[in-house]
């Protein structure tokens, strides 16, 4: 049985804190996603590797218990030792004690399929304790994190799951945050309900508070002095917002009813409040000059 080396799969260095392993994960599996591979069984058998480092990585115990077999598999090669010769089995025997509670996230329903699913090192670490902590999650369910776009969780959309070695379209409603849950019934291992965790991706354009939105919207200085209409993003569209004769910077309009759809009553909806950014022009027509320097000299 080979060796792996979970820290080389995912690139990152064997002391990288817990943010630097994640990060590496989730740039990984957006890459080699089966979704963005339709029929590349490469790049299947790759996500199913960086998964399975992520697994242990992303574990403070299956980590630490990683790192022990790390060191002693280290001290043998260096000692001149052939890899067809380390006993495996001495070593997992001699520690199976280590393989009790706490181990989740044992199938990856995008595209996973249960511990059998992993590679033989894997399971020889993990499996008994992996089984016995999917019959102790039965109760409180599977949770999975999904990632969506900010687009996504306004309109609504679906993901499809393999899990079970079926197939499943699961709607993700409009109105969903990060940490929302979405429940699929019966979808987990061994039968227990999974949960997708969402995590909404930030759009550049709004700032988000709850149902409610924020946005910046550049108009020119003239429009702020003689009124006009502004262009404003909304997540529906672009609108058009008028701004009355004497606009002052950095106002603050709201478009009731723009914002981010109610998870629990979608047909509601929260409101976008449109901040006004200046913008002065940085070069004028000898004429437009002219009729500044002229209305400068008016006292108000």
């Amino acid at each position: 049985m080979d060796y792996k080396d979970y820290y080389k799969i995912l690139g990152v260095d064997r002391k990288a804190s817990a943010d630097a392993i994640r990060s590496a994960y989730r740039k990984l599996a957006m890459k080699y996603h089966p979704d963005k591979n339709p029929g590349d069984k490469k790049a299947e058998d790759r996500f199913k590797e960086i998964n399975e480092a992520y697994q242990v990585l992303s574990d403070d115990s299956k980590r630490a218990k990683y790192d022990q077999l790390g060191s002693a598999y280290t001290n043998f090669r260096g000692r001149g030792g052939n890899p067809t010769d380390f006993q495996w089995d001495d070593w997992f025997n001699q520690n199976a004690s280590q393989q009790r509670g706490g181990y989740q996230n044992v199938e990856d329903p995008f595209g996973g399929g249960g511990i059998n699913n992993f590679s033989d090192f894997f399971r020889m670490m993990f499996g008994e304790a992996m089984r016995s902590s999917v019959r102790n999650q039965a109760a409180q369910g599977y949770e999975q994190e999904a990632q969506i776009s900010f687009d996504e969780a306004y309109h609504g959309t679906t993901r499809q799951l393999q899990t079970n070695g079926k197939k499943l379209n699961v709607k993700i409603p409009a109105g969903v945050k990060t940490g929302s849950k979405v429940r699929v019934a019966g979808a987990g291992p061994e039968g227990i309900d999974l949960y997708l965790v969402i995590n909404v991706q930030p759009d550049s354009r709004f700032e988000q508070d709850g149902s409610n939105l924020t946005t910046i919207s550049t108009v020119s200085i003239f429009t702020l002095i003689l009124g006009g209409d502004a262009d404003v993003e909304t997540p529906a569209g672009k609108v058009k917002l008028n701004i009355p004769p004497g606009t002052q910077p950095e106002q603050v309009f709201r478009l009731a009813g723009r914002g981010m759809p109610n998870l629990k009553d979608t047909k509601t909806k929260g409101d976008l409040y449109v901040k006004l950014k200046v913008q002065v022009p940085k070069y004028l027509t000898t004429k437009q000059r002219e009729l500044i320097e002229e209305a400068s000299k008016i006292k108000f």
